[in-house]
């Protein structure tokens, strides 16, 4: 992992808490997929420090993010090494939905901001039972297509998580219409034009926590249980009692299958399900 050079410290400005506040150092080289990031220009400079700034000194959100990624990041790491995808983009999920089953206005839903037609086009389930933008494997797996279709179309990678954000088609037109390719060179939205360094903020401070003042012990980290697993190929006409005679309860049954949307689970035939439990 990239080193960050010590923080240092702005003396003589002390924060609201009495405490001076720190400045950080950029670090001297940096990668997106492999891609290298133009510090050299100093509107990149500009734009990689705001996120970091933002970030770093929102510790609450910060540390919970930290906490909560453990739960999640291996399984994200391994499907998208499976599927040809970077490991940078597992920061494209943090900047998504910070490893939330989170809801947009827009629809977009589940860790990876899923529109219901785009889930539906990659092979999800979407109806009033069941919705796999919230299963984690799925939408990994769903997400992972997504990516590599769009960098058949760009051929990098940094164009591809810029186009996760406003679309293949908007971010297509706004290089034709601007005469460059590179994400960096381009004038966009002031929502796209955050996104890329929102995720490079993540990696920057996620691969060096001690440098931005989060220590974490292995304790501090979140986990999930043991988990057993049930495969259900007949309808459940109410998952709390169904719960109860395996020896659960209905939160565990939604804390754990997200994806299952209601209070019952009506299944076509031939189909079946698996949902997990603690042990």
């Amino acid at each position: 992992k990239r080193s960050i050079a010590r923080g240092q410290m702005l003396q003589g400005m002390p924060s609201a808490s009495g405490d001076t506040v720190r400045l950080f150092d950029l670090p001297k080289e940096l990668t997106f997929a492999g891609e290298k990031v133009p510090l050299e220009m100093e509107d990149v400079k500009e734009r990689l420090e705001r996120e970091i700034y933002v970030n770093a000194y929102w510790q609450s959100n910060m540390i919970l993010l930290m906490k909560r990624s453990s739960k999640f990041l291996p399984e994200i790491e391994k499907m998208l090494n499976e599927n040809g995808i970077p490991d940078d983009f597992k920061y494209l999920a943090m900047a998504e939905s910070a490893l939330l089953n989170v809801a947009s206005p827009a629809g977009a839903k589940g860790f990876w901001q899923i529109l219901e037609s785009t889930g539906k086009e990659y092979g999800l389930e979407i109806s009033k039972d069941v919705d796999e933008r919230y299963n984690l494997e799925k939408a990994t797996y769903a997400a992972s297509k997504y990516l590599n279709k769009a960098h058949g179309k760009f051929g990098d990678w940094t164009a591809v998580a810029a186009s996760y954000n406003m679309g293949q088609s908007g971010f297509s037109r706004r290089q034709d219409a601007q005469f460059a390719k590179s994400y960096y060179d381009l004038y966009l939205n002031d929502e796209t034009s955050r996104y890329l360094f929102r995720i490079l903020a993540f990696k920057v401070i996620f691969e060096n926590p001690g440098a931005f003042g989060f220590h974490m012990r292995e304790s501090d980290y979140y986990q999930n249980p043991s988990l057993r697993e049930f495969t259900v190929s007949s309808d459940i006409k109410d998952l709390a009692s169904w719960a109860r005679q395996k020896g659960s309860n209905y939160k565990e049954v939604k804390l754990y299958n997200p994806w299952l949307r209601d209070t019952d689970l009506n299944i076509k035939r031939g189909k079946s399900y698996v949902i997990v439990l603690p042990e």
